[in-house]
């Protein structure tokens, strides 16, 4: 079966103020749809029909730059779209929050962390928080649509909570202003799936 571009769950103006209506439609409708597009002809001839995504992630060709740049693009928005959302968000708080504490001395540090990361990557690429099996947590960024689950990217574990610092994902709003949208973005954060993604992880 090809890949399918999956359902926001929410609407495209239901994370206003933070990320507007526009954004989130180009960003889900055009870039989404269009890796996902790319990423079915990238797997034409490959073989790997009905790989699962993060099957193909672990195990892929860095070489296939195709194959590389759209699965990355799948998976990540994927990811993206559901620690986001605009309400039932919960807070952190638990084991999640335990391991943050542990891993960066406080969740003030934490923020900092991460957001150093997403502010901090060059262009276009990624920050990420990844969950190791010892249950340590990591921050690291990425460029273009590389993620933590491909072979010598060197973040190293799963990644659990996402931020798309690419400008398609904030410029019309924020222009050139990307430390204001990584603000807003701890504003929207679903921290329910983020603990979810982080027992499962381990």
């Amino acid at each position: 079966m090809p890949y399918q571009l999956p359902d926001l769950g929410y609407a495209y103006d239901a994370l206003e103020p933070h990320i507007d209506a526009k954004t989130m439609e180009i960003h889900h409708s055009k870039h989404h749809s269009g890796y996902t597009a790319k990423l079915n002809s990238a797997m034409e001839g490959t073989g790997l029909d009905g790989t699962p995504i993060v099957t193909l992630l672990t195990q892929m060709d860095m070489g296939n730059a195709a194959l590389r740049n759209n699965a990355g693009g799948y998976y990540n928005h994927d990811l993206f779209w559901k620690v986001i959302s605009p309400n039932n968000r919960g807070s952190l708080s638990g084991a999640l929050k335990t391991a943050i504490e542990a891993s960066f001395g406080s969740v003030e540090s934490f923020k900092e962390t991460f957001s150093n990361a997403a502010a901090g990557q060059f262009g276009s690429g990624w920050a990420w928080l990844c969950v190791h099996a010892d249950g340590s947590l990591k921050v690291c960024s990425t460029p273009n649509q590389d993620c933590p689950l491909m072979p010598g990217v060197g973040c190293g574990g799963t990644p659990i909570l996402g931020l798309d610092v690419w400008e398609h994902a904030y410029y019309l709003n924020y222009q050139n202003r990307r430390p204001d949208y990584i603000n807003a973005f701890f504003n929207i954060i679903n921290w329910n799936e983020v603990a979810q993604r982080y027992e499962q992880g381990k």
